[in-house]
C-alpha cells in the first residue's frame, strides 16, 4: 500500500479509526515518505489525555502520530458509556494539529455490511464496530471543522487504498472566532 502523494504535503499526520494490518502497512508507506511515526500508548495521561499529544506535536520535522485520542472519544461512550476525553479537549488537539500543518487520517473498511463481513445478526462484535463507523464518521466531521481530515479507506488488502479530498476547515482563515471561556 502506497499512500498518494496529497499526504507528504502535510507536515503531521494523526492516523485514527480502523484498527487492522491496512493501518500497519499505511504507517509504514508514511515511514517511508520520511514522516517520523510516533505510537501513543494505549493508556491516557490521568489528567490530560491530550498532553503527550501536544508534547509531540511542538517538536520539530515531519510527523506521523498513530494516535488513540479519538478512538477514545469514539470507544469509551460505546463500551464505559462516556468517553474520558473531552470534545473540547479533542478540538483543541484538532487546531494544534491544524497549527502544525497537518491533517487527521480517518481510517475506513470498504463499505461491506457486518452480514457481508462473515457476522451473524446479534453478533456483538459487528454491532460494535457498525455504531463505531457510525460515532467515527460523526466525529470527524465535527474535527474537519477545525483540520483537514483526509479520509484513507483501508481493511481488505486485495483492494487498493483510496484517499478522498480532505474537507477545508471552516473556521481557515477567519479573522474572528468565537471563544468560550
Amino acid at each position: 500500500m502506497t499512500p498518494p502523494s496529497s499526504l507528504t504535503r502535510y507536515r503531521t499526520l494523526i492516523v485514527e479509526g480502523h484498527e487492522g494490518p491496512g493501518r500497519g502497512l499505511l504507517i509504514a508507506s508514511l515511514a517511508r515518505l520520511g514522516f517520523q511515526i510516533r505510537h501513543m500508548p494505549p493508556g491516557l495521561h490521568h489528567l490530560d489525555p491530550a498532553l503527550p499529544y501536544r508534547e509531540l506535536l511542538a517538536g520539530p520535522g515531519r510527523l506521523a502520530v498513530d494516535s488513540q485520542l479519538i478512538a477514545e472519544l469514539v470507544h469509551g461512550p460505546l463500551r464505559r458509556g462516556r468517553s474520558r476525553v473531552t470534545w473540547i479537549q479533542a478540538l483543541d488537539f484538532a487546531e494544534a494539529v491544524a497549527e502544525r500543518d497537518g491533517a487527521m487520517l480517518h481510517l475506513t473498511t470498504t463499505g461491506r455490511t457486518p452480514r457481508e463481513r462473515g457476522h451473524r445478526p446479534g453478533d456483538e462484535q459487528a454491532t460494535e464496530a457498525a455504531e463505531a463507523a457510525t460515532a467515527y464518521a460523526r466525529a470527524f466531521d465535527t474535527l474537519a471543522q477545525h483540520v483537514p481530515v483526509v479520509t484513507v479507506h483501508v481493511g481488505e488488502a486485495s483492494r487498493p487504498t483510496r484517499v478522498t479530498e480532505p474537507r477545508r476547515p471552516q473556521l481557515l482563515g477567519d479573522t474572528e472566532q468565537l471563544t468560550i471561556g
